[in-house]
């Protein structure tokens, strides 16, 4: 019973990750009410921001220039690459500020069901990479869901005749969190993860 034009704004929003119908309308109907100029700031930034940026061609990271500034900073350690699904992983990693190496961004992580499948990812990169450039380790930096882990699975298997040290995040309980509201997965994650004090 809408209007064309507000139900294909609606359709383009649910073909965005993690939207569903219902916020889909939401945001198509909150659009809307704003003034035509901010519209077309808005529209403007989403055109300006995919003409400006590129993808690295070293690491997949989307950046002002080629190669990307952590795959050009000499500061950085380019032997270790933490492999991760996407590149608001690698910003995740980034803010905590303890990683000193570098990136692979995959592009997804494994999943027949949706079409992802091993030639639809940066795999043949990564090996290029880790081949022609003496990596020494590669971080698994994937989500523990059934998606990252049958992807770390498979990325294990391609890595281990080439000899590099293969590690993965350690999962546990998050600071500040109470034992007793743990779940049985992530406890028994923590005390499979202990380390020396």
């Amino acid at each position: 019973m809408l209007p064309n034009s507000i139900q294909k704004l609606i359709d383009q929003f649910n073909k965005l990750p993690g939207i569903g119908p219902k916020t889909a309308e939401r945001l198509a109907f909150w659009l809307l009410k704003n003034p035509q100029s901010e519209l077309e700031e808005f529209a403007d930034s989403i055109a300006q921001a995919k003409k400006d940026l590129v993808i690295c061609s070293v690491c997949q990271n989307i950046s002002y220039h080629d190669p990307c500034d952590i795959c050009h900073d000499s500061a950085r350690d380019k032997k270790t690459i933490c492999v991760v699904a996407e590149t608001h992983d690698l910003q995740a990693i980034e803010r905590t500020g303890e990683f000193q190496g570098t990136y692979h961004i995959l592009g997804g992580v494994l999943n027949p069901l949706e079409g992802a499948t091993p030639d639809k990812l940066n795999i043949d990169s990564l090996i290029n990479r880790i081949r022609n450039n003496g990596i020494k380790e590669v971080i698994l930096g994937l989500n523990p869901d059934m998606e990252g882990e049958s992807t770390a699975l498979y990325l294990l298997k391609l890595l281990k005749p080439l000899t590099v040290k293969v590690t993965k995040l350690a999962r546990g309980l998050p600071t500040g969190s109470d034992i007793e509201y743990a779940d049985e997965v992530t406890l028994g994650s923590a005390l499979n993860n202990r380390r020396e004090l």
